[in-house]
């Protein structure tokens, strides 16, 4: 059975920087079993990165959209994955403000880190939470999830010319922040050619070119990378073929 300190033993051993960011997609099932489950692994986390600022995304794309158009900043829950719901209502986390791709955020700048989401009108857009993952050269690891939860790489979709991926109409949206104000946010969405799925034809490109590395967390193989050299690797498919990651 895994432990906290076993799990901390294991981010040691992937050389993960403790003073840095972390952006964590992880699937509990993955890991095997924890004493503690869940918050033992959000307690090794948060534990390892004390000093730095950890992040993991608190999403609501599949429960906020035009039936629903409203995101509760307290009470909307993350709809990708269990231990994602549990890490956003933990002490001193912070929650951004965007309708569909929220983040939740502990440590260092938390605060600053999530601010001003509420003024982004596409999922990952430039000035937004994903974007500075790239600005500070963030750390990124999937536990137990391969690249198609790898949400950063939607960021680089935007961000460097790939085609047909963000919709041109926009979808009235609303946040409710901490102070119960209802915020005005509408979004252009992922349109239909867009899919995650396509994202795990980039592993062996970023194996191959020395972007990622394959570790273990308990029982579930753990993906490490760093946002600028990802950028730079997709971004130069992306140039060669603007449809490189669209759906077919």
């Amino acid at each position: 059975m895994h432990t906290k300190n076993s799990l901390l033993n294991d981010l040691h051993n992937m050389g993960i920087d403790p003073n840095n960011t972390l952006k964590v997609h992880i699937s509990y099932n993955a890991i095997g079993d924890v004493d503690g489950r869940g918050d033992t692994v959000l307690d090794a986390l948060s534990e390892y990165m004390q000093k730095g600022l950890l992040i993991l995304p608190s999403h609501t794309w599949d429960n906020v959209g035009i039936t629903n158009p409203v995101m509760d900043v307290l009470h909307t829950p993350s709809c990708v994955g269990k231990l994602t719901e549990l890490f956003r209502k933990r002490k001193g986390v912070k929650r951004s403000l965007h309708p569909t791709h929220s983040v939740a955020a502990l440590g260092k700048n938390a605060a600053e880190f999530v601010a001003g989401e509420e003024q982004i009108n596409t999922p990952c857009g430039k000035n937004g939470t994903y974007y500075k993952l790239w600005e500070s050269n963030a750390q990124i690891l999937l536990i137990g999830v391969n690249f198609s939860r790898n949400t950063f790489v939607h960021g680089i979709e935007e961000w460097d010319g790939a085609e047909s991926t963000i919709s041109t109409d926009a979808t009235d949206l609303y946040v409710i922040d901490y102070d119960g104000k209802r915020l005005h946010t509408p979004q252009h969405r992922h349109c239909a050619p867009v899919g995650s799925a396509t994202f795990t034809k980039l592993e062996p490109h970023a194996l191959n070119e020395g972007v990622m590395t394959i570790n273990n967390f308990g029982d579930a193989t753990a993906r490490l990378m760093q946002a600028k050299p990802l950028r730079t690797m997709v971004a130069k498919y992306l140039k060669n073929n603007s449809r490189y990651l669209l759906r077919h």
